[in-house]
């Protein structure tokens, strides 16, 4: 396949790390095996985006419908985040000029865990290398509701008309206001569905689907995704570019 050099790497990156319980369970291992292997997957995956001068790499870590799963695989979830975000593993990517955000609902967190998110976001706010936002008891649908009541609540308070209200203002009041949509979404684990995350921010995001479960996912399958990804000719609703091709509310 040849690739065309002029055209860039995804400015935004959003993974949905999908197959951890598979992996497990096909080698005999626990559901927190297949966790933490996924952790550490992570973690090698920030160093690509790192390497490769990625600006914004979003990770879907928890979503706000994993609270329904076995308390004891929910536990150890946590547990892991406790793990992760203990200070060997932050100063390391301190040191790396890596920027950790996180976004979602923090209330359901254990007060411990609320506390280290914002230790990690104050120790690394001022770092301009790869941000690295990470989605726990993260939500598309509440995104968007709780934009739709913080809009709300602000016409009621009188600092904001209902006239007012355009795509450009109910974008700023989405938790990824900071960042610019996910150029490319990658999901592992087989499964071709974006379960709930990002769904405003996916209006015009590029999308990769592969077989591999997520702790075999590694440099190599990244690099897989990013050669499909620019290969690709990105329209954003309109014709191509270069000869014109495609109706205007095609794919």
């Amino acid at each position: 396949m040849t690739v065309d050099p002029e055209k860039k790497l995804p400015e935004h990156i959003a993974i949905i790390m999908d197959g951890n319980n598979r992996w497990a369970k096909s080698r005999g291992l626990t559901a927190k095996s297949g966790h933490r292997r996924g952790a550490e997957v992570a973690r090698e995956i920030v160093n690509s985006c790192v390497d490769r001068n990625i600006r914004y790499l979003t990770l879907f870590a928890f979503s706000s419908e994993n609270w329904l799963r076995p308390i004891k695989e929910v536990q150890g979830l946590m547990a892991l985040f406790l793990t992760v975000l203990k200070r060997k593993e932050i100063k390391q990517l301190h040191k790396n000029n890596v920027r950790l955000r996180f976004i979602g609902n923090r209330s359901g967190f254990s007060k411990k865990l609320q506390a280290n998110m914002g230790e990690v976001e104050e120790l690394t706010k001022n770092n301009t290398g790869t941000t690295v936002i990470v989605a726990a008891d993260y939500g598309g649908r509440w995104d968007i509701t709780n934009a739709a009541k913080n809009i709300a609540r602000d016409i009621e308070q009188g600092k904001l008309a209902s006239a007012e209200i355009d795509l450009e203002l109910m974008q700023g009041y989405m938790s990824t206001d900071e960042y610019p949509d996910p150029d490319l979404c990658i999901r592992t684990g087989g499964e071709r569905r974006v379960s709930n995350f990002l769904l405003w921010q996916f209006a015009y995001t590029e999308f990769y689907f592969t077989d591999c479960y997520w702790p075999d996912f590694n440099d190599s399958e990244f690099q897989c995704a990013l050669d499909s990804y620019i290969t690709r000719q990105r329209r954003y609703g309109g014709h191509e570019q270069d000869n014109g091709a495609g109706d205007a509310g095609g794919a």
